[in-house]
């Protein structure tokens, strides 16, 4: 069985992605305008979801709670008028064990952020603060990444593809799937820098030589029948 661990490595989100489809599993995508602050910095963990209301006292609760290796995931409705987190809430993050954090909003401290080092994805920077006066309740353990629901059991898989939201049902094997995937492909380019071309590999004569007698064949399907990796 796939281990989610936090200490497993983790799988490239396009693996991951693949998997689902052709597992039929459904993985929320978080939206395209959440960047990397430091590229090449993958990381994955289970979610730690906070919606923000304009104070930090939310947030310090809930990397608290959060077990090490978790992902903090913080939901500012997008705004772009206000920075809701900085250096000190990701150094205080980063020494409590967190593995990253996700803002569907904008943060400020860039250069202090770089030099934590405690991967991020958020809309980008502003140096304000919230000026608003946050209403008074407790936290709600949730967050929406636009359209992408980010609860509790929830993992997180992110690295400079973008940002997965994987729920638990079929985790282990739509883990193991995208750890089959990433393997086969992994041997499939190591191959072509070896001289053998992806057709060759695939035997891509073969399939045009069956597609043609057959129309409906389609190269996903053939790659399933014969074990290979690429979606297309």
């Amino acid at each position: 069985m796939e281990t989610t661990g936090t200490d497993a490595p983790p799988l490239p989100t396009a693996a991951v992605a693949d998997a689902a489809v052709r597992l039929g599993i459904p993985v929320a995508a978080a939206p395209v305008a959440l960047l990397p602050l430091l590229p090449g910095r993958p990381f994955h963990g289970p979610a730690a979801p906070v919606t923000h209301l304009g104070s930090v006292d939310v947030l310090l609760e809930t990397i608290d709670d959060a077990p090490p290796g978790a992902v903090l995931v913080v939901d500012n409705g997008g705004r772009r008028d206000e920075a809701c987190v900085g250096d000190l809430m990701l150094l205080e993050a980063r020494e409590a064990g967190l593995a990253g954090a996700v803002i569907w909003g904008l943060h400020r401290d860039t250069a202090q952020l770089r030099e934590i080092g405690l991967p991020l994805f958020s809309l980008g920077a502003n140096p304000f603060g919230p000026r608003r006066v946050p209403p008074a309740g407790a936290a709600m353990r949730s967050a929406m990444l636009d359209g992408a629901a980010v609860t509790p059991g929830d993992w997180i898989v992110a690295d400079d593809d973008g940002v997965l939201v994987v729920g638990a049902d079929r985790r282990d094997e739509l883990f193991a799937e995208a750890r089959r995937i990433q393997t086969v492909e992994g041997a499939q380019s190591e191959r072509m820098r070896a001289g053998t071309s992806l057709r060759a590999q695939l035997d891509f004569t073969r399939y045009r030589e069956l597609q043609a007698a057959d129309p409906s064949l389609t190269l996903r399907r053939y790659l399933a029948e014969t074990g290979g990796a690429i979606e297309t």
